[in-house]
């Protein structure tokens, strides 16, 4: 495991935090859609996502979910640590979009360094802040933007992470993603498939043209 390059503050540990975190850590796997955390229980740990991708939501209590970012290979999850951030009070979230392998340390091992080494600890409220960011541009999106922008974004972002012009996506996982209701993305698809955008395919959106799609956004 190559624990230098999932964790930045690696090189600063202690031999013997080095060696603690090489003893608990462990591997997990999870399949698409598969509900692997929620903040109201206990912490589970720092998750690294060794390949695949984590969605974390809020959903609400009639069922509407929206999206506040994912996490891709290589990138942690801090909200999985709520217990560092007491102040979070909001039920969040969080599964993969597809087959994700993630490394979890423990809550108990994380707490044990953290009380030890200060940098473990700027590292993890770093990206908690830079994830805010994140959040903040979401509900930009939702406030200020058309939603067949909105969609437009999202396809573009899985394209760009995909690097694959046939989408396998529902009407109903966009809508999820971007915190909206079905029928209003599917009338938002149509929209683009008649500007010739996109195409329309059972369980699948296929992008026919990227220059205009990007412009789109």
């Amino acid at each position: 495991m190559e624990y230098a390059r999932l964790y930045p503050f690696w090189e600063l540990l202690t031999e013997e935090q080095k060696s603690y975190i090489k003893q608990y850590c462990y591997q997990e796997t999870y399949q698409k859609g598969m509900l692997m955390h929620r903040s109201k229980d206990s912490c589970k740990g720092l998750i690294t996502v060794l390949s695949g991708q984590l969605r974390t939501y809020l959903m609400s209590d009639e069922g509407r979910e929206v999206t506040l970012f994912r996490v891709n290979g290589g990138e942690v999850c801090v909200l999985s640590t709520t217990s560092l951030m007491d102040s979070i009070e909001y039920d969040v979230l969080i599964e993969p979009t597809e087959k994700t392998e993630v490394l979890i340390l423990p809550t108990d091992c994380l707490n044990h360094i953290l009380a030890d080494n200060p940098h473990m600890e700027l590292f993890l409220y770093k990206t908690a802040a830079e994830r805010f960011s994140e959040v903040m541009w979401t509900i930009q999106q939702i406030l200020f933007q058309r939603i067949d922008q909105r969609v437009a974004a999202f396809l573009w972002d899985e394209y760009v992470r995909s690097k694959e012009l046939t989408l396998c996506l529902t009407h109903d996982e966009i809508a999820r993603n971007i915190g909206s209701a079905r029928e209003v993305v599917s009338k938002a698809l149509k929209y683009l498939a008649e500007n010739g955008l996109i195409e329309l395919k059972r369980g699948k959106i296929v992008i026919i043209d990227t220059e205009k799609l990007k412009s789109f956004l």
